[in-house]
This record gives structure tokens, sequence and C-alpha cells, in this order.
């Protein structure tokens, strides 16, 4: 599929693949790795498979506290900080990733 946004042409197309510790199968899409994630956060360029990482072997999992079909994973000193976060939103199947970005603090359960 071929689609504008803002000017720029989006091809969804399938970055990568992985699957989650539960066994169910988890896309990044190009449209998102590009207009979201490296767009809000640069920093993440060339690591992509370390996002994909994150998911099948994460050293950390939690349900989004704002959305219950969407699971946070963790990897910790991998990517562009201390700890990398992903976000996956199981809405639609395959699951896909929507966010993943750095982050300096760890997961906001381990610090109760």
């Amino acid at each position: 599929m071929v689609g504008w946004r803002e000017g720029e042409l989006i091809i969804d197309r399938i970055v990568g693949e992985s699957i989650d510790p539960d066994g169910k199968p988890v896309v990044l899409l190009g449209r998102v790795w590009q207009a979201k994630v490296l767009r809000h956060h640069p920093e993440m360029e060339g690591h992509a498979d370390i996002v994909l990482r994150a998911v099948v072997a994460p050293d950390h999992t939690e349900t989004d506290p704002a959305y219950e079909n969407r699971r946070r994973y963790y990897l910790r000193e991998e990517g562009p900080s201390r700890w990398l976060m992903v976000v996956v939103s199981y809405e639609q199947e395959p699951a896909r990733i929507i966010s993943a970005f750095g982050n300096r603090k760890g997961p906001r359960s381990w610090s109760r």
C-alpha cells in the first residue's frame, strides 16, 4: 500500500518481524518506523534490530497504563540509552510496534 502523508511518500512495508514471549507475531511497519519512531526519536536510527529483539527477549514487560490492548517491552543496556522501551499494539493482527525510544530511567513498576 502506498499513501501520502504531509507531503511524503509512505510505503506500508514490513521493516521487520518478531515473536513476542507469548508466541504472537509482531511487525514493524515502514510507515511507523519512518513517520513516528525516527521522526520523534532520531536517535533510534540504525536500531530497528534491537527494537525487534526487545519484543522477543525483553528484560521486563508491562501492560500500557492507558491502553489495555498495548504492552510495553523493555530492554536494558541496548540502543541509544540505558533502557529501550518498545510499545506494541495488539488492537489488530498481526500486532504492531507503534513506538520505540531510549530512556535513562527503567520501568516505573520497578521503582516501586
